[in-house]
């Protein structure tokens, strides 16, 4: 009988709640001239951007995109190793998309990398938590 109402109490508990990534919440860039926030998309992790300074919203309007804030940068990232998320980087200024990597360095620091042609030339940023 004891065994018959644990397993009643175990069914009738709550689903588990999905944690969260290691790499959600407010990122910087190098030159703190924009700030994304990571967080779920779906089943992936993305992240849009929710501070922008007025030089590099410019840069992407220049780029073709007229609205910077709220823009997804980071699309559709998974999990590709310990620490570490594949997805794409768009790069507002170019007006392009890039194959990209997400490393996370510390709790309060990840390495962001896109690459063009297949990861032949590639470009490394330093993001800080905000």
């Amino acid at each position: 009988m004891v065994a018959l109402m644990a397993l009643a109490m175990i069914a009738s508990s709550p689903a588990p709640v999905p944690t969260t990534s290691p790499v959600e919440g407010i990122w910087h860039n190098p030159k703190n001239s924009v700030a994304v926030k990571t967080g779920a998309c779906g089943d992936r992790l993305c992240g849009w951007v929710v501070r922008a300074s007025d030089e590099a919203q410019a840069d992407a309007r220049d780029g073709g995109t007229p609205k910077l804030i709220g823009t997804a940068l980071l699309r559709e990232y998974r999990p590709s190793g310990r620490n570490k998320w594949s997805g794409t980087i768009f790069v507002p200024d170019m007006g392009r998309t890039f194959g990209s990597t997400l490393m996370l360095v510390d709790a309060n620091t990840i390495s962001v990398k896109g690459c063009l042609i297949g990861g032949f030339l590639c470009k490394t940023q330093i993001w800080r938590r905000g």
